[in-house]
Formats: C-alpha cells, sequence, structure tokens
C-alpha cells in the first residue's frame, strides 16, 4: 500500500468517526412525536438544518473552487479535504440547531397553538421517564391537545374554557409529572399509603386526560346545536316536499 494511499484511508476514517461522534451526540434521541404540533416544530427545526447544511457545503465547494483557481487545481488532497469538510459539516447540521425544550412556566404562555406544540415537547421530554402506563396516556395526550388546540382557536381568548385549559394544561398536569420526577427512582415502584408513585401518576394522569376530553367535549357541545339546527332548517326547507310526497305514498299503499 502506498503512502498516499494510506493517508487517504486515514482521512477517510477519520470523517467516518467523526459522523459518528456527531450523530450519537452524547445525548437522548427523542421518542416519536406525541401530536403535530410538537412534530411541526421538529419539523421546521429539520427544515433549518437542511438550510444550514446547505448553505455549509456551498461555502465549502466555493471555497475549494476559488482555491483550485488560485493555485491552478486542488489535486487529489483537495477532494479529499473537500470530502472530509463536507462529512463533517453533515455531522454538525444533523444536531444543529437543536428543538428548544420549553420551560414549564412557558407551557401557558402564547396563543393555543403554541401553548399545545409546547406542552406536547415539554411532555416529549419527561416520556423516557415515565413508567410504561404512564408514557402511553403522554402519548394519548398528545392526539387530545392537537383537537383541543383546533378547538381554542374559534373561541374567545376569555371564554372560561380557555382559562381552564391553561391551567390544566400549564398547571396541574407539569406538576403532576415534576412531583413523580422528585422521587428516587428506587423507591417510584414501592407502595405507599396504599399505591405506589408509578400507579398514583397513571391514575392522575388518566383523569387530567378524562378531564380534557370533557371541556373538549363542552367546547363541542355549540358547534353541535348549531349543526343540528342547520340540518333541520336544510330538511324543512329542502326535503319538506319529498317528506310529504313520501307519506302520502305510504299511506296511499296501506289503503
Amino acid at each position: 500500500m502506498t503512502d498516499s494511499t494510506k493517508h487517504s484511508d486515514q482521512i477517510l476514517s477519520a470523517a467516518n468517526q467523526s459522523l459518528q461522534v456527531q450523530r450519537q451526540g452524547g445525548t437522548h434521541r427523542p421518542g416519536p412525536s406525541i401530536g403535530k404540533g410538537s412534530a411541526g416544530v421538529r419539523f421546521k427545526t429539520m427544515l433549518k438544518r437542511a438550510g444550514y447544511f446547505g448553505l455549509a457545503v456551498f461555502a465549502i465547494l466555493t471555497a475549494m473552487s476559488v482555491a483550485g483557481w488560485i493555485i491552478g487545481g486542488i489535486g487529489f488532497w483537495g477532494v479529499v479535504m473537500t470530502f472530509l469538510a463536507v462529512v463533517i459539516a453533515a455531522g454538525i447540521f444533523m444536531n444543529f440547531p437543536k428543538v428548544k425544550i420549553p420551560k414549564r412556566a412557558d407551557l401557558k404562555q402564547g396563543n393555543p397553538k403554541q401553548m399545545v406544540a409546547r406542552t406536547e415537547l415539554w411532555l416529549e421530554a419527561q416520556r423516557p421517564a415515565l413508567p410504561p402506563p404512564a408514557a402511553k396516556i403522554v402519548e394519548d395526550l398528545g392526539v387530545q391537545l392537537d383537537a383541543l388546540g383546533m378547538q381554542l382557536e374559534t373561541v374567545d381568548a376569555d371564554h372560561p374554557s380557555v382559562r381552564e385549559v391553561r391551567e390544566l394544561v400549564g398547571e396541574y398536569i407539569p406538576e403532576t409529572i415534576d412531583n413523580y420526577r422528585k422521587i428516587p427512582e428506587h423507591l417510584r415502584a414501592e407502595e405507599h399509603a396504599g399505591k405506589s408513585a408509578d400507579e398514583r401518576l397513571t391514575d392522575s394522569l388518566g383523569k387530567l386526560s378524562g378531564e380534557i376530553d370533557r371541556v373538549t367535549r363542552r367546547i363541542a357541545e355549540g358547534a353541535l346545536d348549531d349543526l343540528a339546527i342547520k340540518d333541520r332548517y336544510l330538511e324543512y326547507r329542502y326535503g319538506g316536499d319529498e317528506l310529504l310526497e313520501e307519506m302520502r305514498q305510504s299511506s296511499g299503499s296501506k289503503d
């Protein structure tokens, strides 16, 4: 094996190691998004990463092209160094910029859409520390919050339901999970006052999930009533003659 081949192999190996380190990042990789709100935030972050990577590749290729024009070609080592730079840039922008996990105090801030997205991101960050039954409820909460967020966008900001939702989402849910996480892991499965911390967390989240469903149904009642009224009107306005004719035919056939 020649020296140049040996050196090129070493450079390619170093580039591969750099990419692997950047992929691992030393941090926990989140699971799938629990709702559309958090998924949308993550998708926007991915688009930013792709944009930054594209700019980095453009800058690298431009710099190498200029260098090649000045010195009359970049040669084999120039190509290898260009490849190395692109690989390193790919590794960096696989994890940058990072998805910003909101703080608990920020969960009930902003409009309903922002509130839902923040809460889903926060819940996703807590999910790995929760017992499986509670983690499953958290995943279901994402679907509930998506539906509730869409409803709240059409409701006045001063509506009592909006304040109730902010209380549920911004206080009760995060407070319940925070209280659980304060308990040392080796004590969470031990029974205390009739139940373990794992069981109490699952029960509490189940109650909160039921409360969100109740609020969702209460907000939907107005729209359901409006739809029922409209249906009756249309039936009377456009379907009355047909119904009357059907009744006449039915009466005639009996005679």
